[in-house]
């Protein structure tokens, strides 16, 4: 159950006022002071764990996913009156914990999923009670997803998986995944396929981290051997997987395109809004050179943004963004590293050495955005896989050749 007073039939200056009142009793005073003083000033005043044991707080209220029904976490608002309510809470900055759930996992159940399954999951998701990661990619099935060979075997009412995925997000903190298996190697490679919710917490799923350049190790393979999934937690039809997917990969490419860090404060760096702060604070900013650059890059960022709002647009009118959501995707990947890219650069001697030590924390922040961004044209699909499928989808040009479209998978070779 939600505790604001706010419905379907709530005006949009009773739903801010709701919300302003909410702001005023439940976030803690010296979070708000901060953020009146800017980012910065509430990073300081704001520690992750903080955040984290706060959360249930905002879950509770409805407002991390205000469109969603009560029953599955929200508030069943509008999305103009969800804007509105986004208005008083922007400044704020309450980011969303658990994305791979409330967008990748949430993509498929609101798609294809069953009522059962909607109010099963989704407001663990919304809670942080029970998080997600998404076992897709796999060592010789990445760019290539269709060619995947996880297998998954009906035995009665459940299935046994058995096979490996690779470059898995928080595979270590995660309670469930969403699985894509082969159930049927007789079909097409595009078929045959299923969609499952796995239970990570259980014998036969093994999890090894793996390390980044950064130092951390938020990306896992993940071993299965054995492992069991209940029917009732498959999600649409048996070797339709596919298709429900694509619900899961569209949202993905919209979550990992959005402005600033790309979306999740985990895709590497600041915005173009920091640069300009930083050519300020060392004194660059006197330099037109440096000027035309920092302004280009923000220009290029307000654009990325309206496109986002385009699709998130067409997301709230109960649209699919389908290929739209690429454009974002192949812009963010390019944007994003020049943006960081020149943060190294603006930061000068500083981004060459620091202190010795173990911790990667002690990298500079700019020099961890930067490492970290060069990973921004292969997560959420591939740059060229993206462009591939705006070609083909958008502008309309002929697909490549494929020799063995409609062979049976197992006839395919494989890496």
């Amino acid at each position: 159950m939600t505790t604001l007073p706010i419905t379907e039939n709530t005006s949009a200056d009773d739903a801010v006022t709701a919300v302003e009142q909410w702001v005023a009793t439940e976030v803690p005073a010296q979070w708000r002071s901060a953020a009146a003083q800017g980012a910065n000033a509430l990073r300081a005043a704001r520690s992750q764990e903080d955040y984290r044991r706060w959360y249930p707080v905002f879950a509770r209220s409805g407002l991390v996913v205000p469109t969603w029904l009560p029953e599955h976490g929200g508030l069943g608002v509008s999305a103009d009156i969800a804007r509105a309510i986004e208005s008083v809470l922007q400044p704020l900055r309450l980011r969303r914990l658990n994305p791979l759930g409330l967008n990748n996992t949430a993509a498929a159940l609101f798609s294809h999923g069953t009522e059962e399954q909607r109010r099963r999951f989704l407001p663990p998701i919304v809670g942080n009670e029970e998080k997600w990661c998404q076992l897709f990619s796999e060592p010789g099935a990445g760019s290539d997803l269709a060619s995947l060979a996880t297998r998954a075997v009906r035995d009665g009412d459940e299935w046994v998986v058995t096979g490996q995925k690779v470059w898995t997000t928080w595979a270590d903190e995660a309670d469930f995944a969403i699985l894509l298996a082969r159930t049927d190697p007789e079909q097409p490679k595009h078929q045959g396929i299923t969609y499952f919710l796995l239970d990570m917490h259980q014998p036969g799923v093994e999890v090894r981290p793996l390390r980044q350049i950064t130092g951390e190790a938020e990306f896992n393979e993940v071993f299965l051997d054995g492992a069991r999934i209940p029917d009732a937690q498959r999600v649409g039809e048996i070797n339709d997987g596919w298709r429900v997917s694509a619900s899961t990969l569209s949202s993905e490419r919209q979550m990992v395109s959005g402005s600033g860090s790309g979306g999740m404060g985990r895709l590497g760096g600041s915005s173009a809004e920091r640069l300009i702060t930083l050519a300020q604070e060392n004194g660059r900013w006197d330099d037109a050179v440096v000027r035309h650059k920092v302004m280009r890059l923000w220009a290029q960022e307000q654009i990325r943004a309206w496109t986002n709002a385009r699709v998130r647009a067409a997301l709230s009118a109960g649209q699919s963004p389908g290929a739209a959501s690429s454009i974002g995707k192949v812009h963010q990947a390019t944007l994003n590293q020049q943006i960081q890219d020149l943060m190294v650069d603006l930061l000068g001697t500083d981004a060459i050495a620091w202190p010795a030590t173990d911790d990667h924390d002690a990298l500079p922040r700019e020099v961890q955005g930067m490492m970290r961004s060069l990973a921004n044209g292969t997560e959420g699909g591939t740059t060229d896989i993206n462009k591939n499928i705006l070609g083909e989808r958008v502008l309309g040009l002929p697909k490549e050749p494929d020799p063995w479209k409609g062979k049976p998978w197992k006839e395919i070779p494989r890496s």
